[in-house]
């Protein structure tokens, strides 16, 4: 007999393969008491576990895939630097010393003290750095315990790939059973914008989160369908079932070498209309990978990278030879965002804990607090536009003031390029990224201090909408096509319109398909996206009308009562997917 269960499909595909389940923190730990010249050995021992789960982490960091999204590459470094914090290696050591018990032991007992303290604090993001350290202390416990996180199912070469069924997987884990050959991942816990979520969209992995009970009724070895679009796994299926879904894969797979033909045609809508189709890159090498897809330039260039996994602050050379190979890359122009870190990842001195991480010092109020870090940037910056079509973003802009603050510092670097007798582009375009509601709701007084707008969605529903979009506990409240969301959208991009300045979008919705007909009513003519979306989405605009889009999202967004709105809006997403 066939089970049928539902949750939320975070990454599109159909995948067939036999259950394997998978039991992260919920590890079982001794507890036992050691002699006193037994103590640092066991110290020891602690230490050298440390010393092979970060390896660990160091290796799977050097796997990453060079189109997954920036905050993966965080999310690992955040791990490596929690495993070097005093409140964790030298606490553990002290209770090893004070309790002289094993180092299990002590690691589980420090482990449930820090997560008391995170528990008290009544902030949505503490509560993902809670979630850091159970799992960074299941990965020390894993390699004192001796438990590898490998695959060992039985299956013969030519037997049905595995399925992964875990309570939760990090973006660790998902890398590494990746390279095993997993089909499919499902989750009992998580939302559609987790770590581990972005992860498996970026390597084509069907997934489904937030199956609650799902190793309990999911058994080891028997066969299911996971549908990451619907969010649908199917346990037990007929062979009905199974034909139907063979057949779904074959049907995407003939998708997808549609969609290839597509690369180097122009996006124009059935209308006439022309649609500009950028890309957003992580490292100077996605850039090679994002023209392979046909695209027309790169509309999110992140610069993180250069700042991660290091003390120190990048030179003006260094930068400058990131920006230049990039520019290479490319055939149309490039805009890159300044830094876009936090007081909690700033290089070169200490991390002060924030009470509230995405409400602080960071983005460009942490460039303004820091001019001469920010300067060296603005410098290699203004020095590759002499070289290539390039523009410079300043991300999370709130205040005219800080416009102004970062033009003065442009401008002063230009001076000193001047003096040097270096050249840059004296008409380079600046541009701020609207990723706070009171950038959109200021974007006619913004517009005359800017070059162009770039939407950052992600950030932009998170603050409108007062919700952490990673806390799978209220992410169903992450909501694209809410009415104040669409509303702020509309109003940057009519301010752009009347400003005559471009208004692209970088955030996952420009991304999804399923939004493209509402993007393209709202007036939005730039989509900057994952690579890996970018020929899904010009299909979607070559399918439609625009000037027929345009009238109906005016009507839809002029309706009062709520069932109708939210009807007419997902009429409209589906129009262009049949």
């Amino acid at each position: 007999m066939s089970l049928w269960l539902s949750a939320i499909g975070v990454s599109r595909g159909v995948a067939i393969g036999a259950v394997h389940r998978i039991y992260g923190a919920d590890l079982d730990i001794p507890e036992y008491a050691i002699d006193a010249g037994q103590v640092e050995q066991e110290i020891e021992r602690f230490d050298t576990a440390i010393d092979d789960a970060r390896r660990q982490l160091q290796t799977i960091g050097a796997q990453i895939p060079r189109n997954a999204p920036s905050e993966i590459a965080a999310f690992i470094q955040t791990h490596l630097l929690m495993m070097e914090d005093v409140t964790l290696t030298e606490a553990v050591a002290s209770r090893i010393r004070v309790s002289q018990c094993n180092a299990e032991w002590a690691l589980k007992q420090q482990s449930e003290s820090l997560v008391d303290v995170f528990d008290q604090m009544d902030d949505n993001y503490l509560r993902t750095r809670r979630d850091d350290v159970i799992h960074v202390t299941a990965r020390i416990q894993r390699v004192l315990l001796k438990q590898e996180r490998a695959l060992d199912t039985g299956d013969t070469p030519d037997g049905p790939p595995p399925v992964i069924v875990a309570d939760e997987l990090t973006p660790a884990d998902i890398i590494l059973l990746h390279q095993q050959g997993v089909a499919a991942f499902v989750t009992e816990h998580g939302g559609p914008l987790s770590h581990s979520a972005i992860l498996a969209r970026s390597l084509r992995i069907p997934a489904v989160v937030g199956m609650h009970e799902a190793r309990r009724l999911l058994v080891d070895g028997e066969t299911v369908i996971v549908d990451g679009e619907a969010g649908h796994v199917l346990a037990g299926p007929d062979d009905g079932a199974l034909e139907f879904y063979q057949h779904r894969q074959k049907r995407d797979e003939r998708y997808q070498r549609m969609l290839s033909v597509l690369r180097d045609e122009p996006a124009v809508s059935g209308d006439g209309q022309r649609i500009t189709m950028l890309a957003n890159v992580e490292l100077p090498e996605d850039a090679v990978d994002a023209q392979d897809v046909g695209v027309e330039g790169i509309g999110l260039y992140r610069t993180e990278f250069l700042y991660m996994n290091r003390e120190d602050s990048p030179s003006e050379e260094e930068q400058l030879a990131a920006y230049r190979q990039v520019l290479a890359s490319v055939d149309g122009p490039v805009t890159i965002r300044t830094l876009d870190l936090g007081a909690d990842k700033t290089v070169g001195r200490p991390a002060k804990m924030a009470t509230n991480p995405a409400l602080g010092l960071r983005a460009i109020r942490l460039c303004l607090k820091e001019p001469a870090m920010f300067r060296i940037q603005l410098r290699a910056l203004l020095r590759a536009s002499g070289e290539g079509k390039l523009r410079i973003m300043l991300p999370m802009i709130s205040t005219i003031q800080e416009m102004r603050q970062a033009r003065h510092l442009i401008a002063e670097a230009k001076i000193e390029l001047d003096k040097e007798g270096l050249a840059y582009d004296p008409a380079i375009a600046i541009g701020a990224m609207i990723e706070v509601p009171a950038a959109a709701l200021a974007a006619p007084t913004l517009a005359k201090y800017c070059d162009f707008f770039s939407l950052g969605t992600n950030d932009l529903i998170q603050y409108t909408l007062a919700i952490d979009r990673i806390d799978d506990e209220i992410n169903y409240l992450y909501d694209p096509l809410h009415p104040a969301v669409l509303q702020l959208i509309r109003m940057t991009i009519d301010a752009g319109r009347a400003a005559g300045i471009s208004v692209s979008m970088c955030g996952e919705m420009a991304s999804d398909n399923r939004y493209t007909p509402l993007l393209l009513g709202l007036g939005l003519t730039e989509f900057s996206m994952h690579p890996a979306s970018l020929l899904e989405v010009k299909r979607a605009v070559m399918s439609a009308n625009i000037a027929h889009l345009s009238q109906r999202t005016a009507a839809l967004l002029a309706l009062t009562d709520a069932n109708a709105y939210r009807e007419g809006l997902e009429a409209l997403t589906r129009e262009l997917r049949h």
